[in-house]
């Protein structure tokens, strides 16, 4: 296996364009999963009788164990090798996404959600680490952008891809469409990426601080999206919450003190990189609102169908085959 020192690719190349079509392929599916699935909620909704909060799961699972492994999956790229990290990643988003394209039941579809959650951990901070490491410094930024651009317009076709699927075929082809795409990735990673590790990447992986990071984002999770049915006073609430209290606890003390940081905090003492964090975290909490939301609102409860080649707005709601309860929640919580 060779391990690339010096990237030296040119942005114009065709081996470079290779690396980066390779990169946008990958990350791009990730992506389009954050918000395609969106879409496909009243649906989900419909095929297995299930109300708001097990949707707000299906949509959470995913986006929680995105964010909680991603800075692991990009400590393990460095360490382990980043295409076998992405190629490892790749494979395992594929077979997650199958089985969330054949779950029997709105658990198994979350579990699963929650698994793929782990692949795109893997393959996003990977996508980025390749083009780094195989570029070379004056191309770095041209490629960087190009993945950027591309990763948004993923993000940004994510509904009409979910709407047109939809309408024609069944919301389990939001899944299964990864798959093939996924194939692609894997064939063309082997041929045209080349490896490489970082060369600081020494000590232990913090698997701690991974784990501490999972329970703090899973119990705050879970805390908020079932306060509103069982009451912030509930036991499970409280108990939840209070978890997800110490593994944040527990991640701040020990990035403090262990020799290998995931997430080194001293970052964050510099201003410019601490503020363009808060902004980030707040566009992306009311960019991922609202995408949850809409799709609900305008479905459930105002009855227009998916964006499609020709879309339709039934005569009433009450003609919409979902349930009622469904219908009564998100109408509360939208209004």
């Amino acid at each position: 296996m060779t391990v690339v020192d010096a990237p030296g690719l040119s942005y114009s190349s065709a081996s470079g364009r290779w690396v980066l079509a390779v990169s946008v392929l990958g990350s791009g599916i990730a992506a389009l999963d954050a918000t395609v699935v969106n879409i496909a909620l009243p649906a989900i909704g419909r095929d297995f009788g299930t109300g708001v909060a097990a949707l707000q799961w299906v949509m959470n699972g995913y986006t929680l164990t995105l964010a909680a492994f991603l800075l692991i999956g990009g400590s393990l790229g460095d360490r382990f090798g980043r295409r076998k990290v992405y190629l490892i990643g790749t494979v395992w988003f594929a077979l997650a996404s199958a089985a969330c394209g054949l779950a029997p039941g709105v658990v198994f579809l979350i579990i699963t959600r929650v698994l793929q959650g782990v692949g795109a951990a893997l393959l996003v901070p990977g996508s980025l680490a390749i083009l780094e490491a195989s570029f070379r410094p004056a191309d770095r930024a041209r490629a960087i952008g190009a993945w950027s651009g591309l990763g948004g317009i993923a993000i940004a076709a994510g509904p009409l891809v979910g709407g047109y699927l939809i309408s024609a075929a069944s919301w389990r082809w939001i899944f299964f469409i990864n798959v093939p795409i996924a194939a692609i990735v894997i064939v063309l990673s082997a041929r045209h990426v080349p490896e490489s590790r970082s060369p600081d990447a020494g000590g232990r992986t913090d698997y701690l601080g991974a784990a501490a990071m999972v329970v703090f984002l899973s119990g705050i999770t879970f805390a908020f999206i079932e306060a509103p049915a069982l009451g912030w006073s509930s036991p499970v609430v409280v108990t939840m919450a209070s978890l997800g209290v110490i593994g944040l606890a527990v991640f701040l003390a020990w990035e403090r003190r262990t020799a290998s940081p995931m997430l080194p905090l001293s970052v964050f003492t510099q201003r410019q990189f601490a503020a363009v964090n808060a902004v980030a975290f707040i566009v992306y909490a009311a960019l991922i609102g609202a995408t949850f939301l809409l799709p609900v609102m305008l479905q459930v409860v105002s009855g227009y169908s998916p964006p499609s080649r020709s879309p339709t707005r039934p005569a009433s709601i009450a003609t919409l085959p979902y349930p009622s309860s469904a219908c009564t929640a998100a109408s509360m919580r939208l209004h």
